[in-house]
């Protein structure tokens, strides 16, 4: 490899002690130069903002999206592009180009270069990370407390490692084209065109297209409703479903259903199980917990629990956790083992963290913690679901079905999420309203119980990507499931208002 580099620019590097190779940088781009497919076996390696030289930087970027668009990328191609550029003139003009094309190394060695430009990228970025946060921890006058520069630089650490950057910036519009393009193209292969991850029920997924990369999904409802049963069934089906497969680049990525990570406010992480047991082995719950099963039953929940044991949902029983300890455990399990989805059982027993005070009223502690649970689903890139208590005034009315202002502390709730979706049994509040026996009253009551036992709504009040609506599921109290509703008008309440 032969070096491209005056006396003086050899002199600056020695002196410069900042992380780079331009020795590399020039390898790579000779063999991208020299043979376009190279691009191919890299692009997955390094980006344009790894390279260190400004003026291989825009090299890069004009080689790959010439590669991009299925156009040849050469010397001659890049010379007309780069003849007015004074930055090139400045280290030799086009004739740089035909010395970066005359240097190129083999292209076996392409992967190795480009392994070595991102290592020294992610260097200069931990060095100028680790500069900011030495200087904001010893800023006298910053507002912020340790912990909360804890967990703003545990944030930026996870970015780095999780994305090849902290600060991801603008993204051109054709860029997002592109992405929107390529989850269009994903949705209309996948079985049900989905653009998101199917629930497991399907309904639910035909009006909301499953759950969406990056949203913030409530799901609320009054007590006794099957909030927390909803989620560990979604929860379940998407971990049962999990496949993952590795890219041309020998990255591994989820291609069905997904990596879960529960937070578990309320319940055991036992009673949770106990719950995931009953569900698979259709033996009820209670019966589980009483010990009072048969033998065979017996033997079909070691079954269930051998075949389900395996699955990727990580269950986090912390009472009380904050929002920063919250995010920050996510992100370790994205990065230890993987994440598609996260649930939180529920909202309202989160806490706002260290940065509260007395001061502090719960409305503000709230907003604060739905805006870093949108703000968590962005930075993941995964669905977030997070359950919501609703308030009492729902049985102050006759009509009883949830509405949006129903919502404890309901403005940011409302603003921050993606979706907003209740989760409501009619049975329930018939059931507590029976007439004296042998009445006709009583009659009529029979017979409204039987045409809604086993029945249960999800009231769609909110959804960015599609309309609101009602979808009908069934619900088994005994195993704490609810699944598809099969009946003849099961899509007549799907429409939007």
């Amino acid at each position: 490899m032969v070096m491209m580099a005056d006396n003086d620019t050899q002199l600056g590097a020695e002196l410069d002690s900042t992380p780079q190779s331009q020795e590399a940088e020039q390898a790579l781009l000779g063999a991208l130069l020299y043979d376009n497919e190279v691009y191919h076996r890299v692009s997955g390696i390094v980006q344009a903002k790894h390279f260190y030289n400004p003026i291989h930087l825009r090299i890069y970027d004009s080689i790959s999206t010439l590669i991009e668009h299925g156009k040849l990328a050469d010397a001659i191609v890049l010379k007309n592009r780069f003849s007015q550029d004074e930055t090139l003139v400045d280290i030799g003009g086009v004739e740089y180009l035909a010395l970066l094309l005359d240097n190129a190394p083999p292209s076996t060695t392409a992967p190795e270069y480009a392994k070595l430009i991102f290592d020294l990228a992610m260097r200069r970025e931990l060095i100028r990370l680790g500069d900011e946060i030495k200087t904001e921890a010893t800023n006298p006058e910053s507002e912020e407390d340790a912990q909360a520069q804890i967990t703003k630089a545990e944030s930026q650490l996870y970015n780095l490692a999780e994305l090849g950057g902290t600060q991801s910036g603008f993204v051109t519009f054709e860029n997002a084209l592109i992405k929107s393009i390529e989850m269009a193209g994903a949705a209309y292969s996948r079985d049900g065109h989905l653009s998101g991850i199917s629930t497991g029920l399907m309904d639910l997924d035909r009006q909301l297209g499953g759950m969406h990369r990056s949203d913030l999904v409530i799901l609320a409802g009054r007590p006794s409703m099957g909030k927390t049963s909803l989620a560990t069934n979604i929860a379940f089906n998407i971990a049962k479903k999990f496949k993952r497969e590795r890219d041309d680049n020998g990255i591994e990525k989820t291609t069905d259903g997904g990596v879960v990570g529960f937070f578990s406010l309320e319940m055991s992480s036992e009673q949770l199980a106990t719950r995931l047991l009953a569900e698979h082995s259709a033996v009820p719950s209670h019966k589980i917990r009483r010990g009072d099963i048969t033998g065979e039953q017996f033997e079909h929940i070691r079954d269930s629990a051998d075949e389900i044991s395996r699955l990727p949902l990580h269950i986090d029983d912390t009472g009380g956790i904050s929002i920063g300890a919250l995010s920050a455990r996510a992100r370790r399990l994205k990065r230890m083992v993987g994440l598609d989805m996260i649930v939180v059982d529920y909202l309202q027993l989160l806490t706002g963290g260290s940065g509260m005070n007395s001061t502090t009223n719960r409305v503000q502690e709230v907003s604060m913690i739905t805006q870093g649970l949108k703000a968590l689903a962005k930075e993941l890139d995964i669905p977030v679901l997070a359950l919501a208590q609703l308030s009492r005034q729902v049985e102050q009315r006759d009509d009883k079905r949830p509405q949006l202002a129903d919502l404890r502390e309901s403005g940011s709730i409302e603003q921050d999420a993606d979706v907003v979706m209740f989760v409501f049994r009619e049975e329930y509040y018939v059931a507590r309203s029976e007439p004296s026996e042998g009445t006709e009253e009583h009659l009529r009551w029979q017979e409204e119980m039987e045409q809604l036992h086993g029945k249960a709504e999800v009231i769609i009040g909110k959804q960015r990507h599609g309309p609101i609506g009602t979808v009908k599921l069934s619900f088994n109290p005994d195993l704490t499931k609810f699944g598809d509703l099969v009946q003849d008008d099961r899509y007549d309440n799907m429409g939007g208002h």
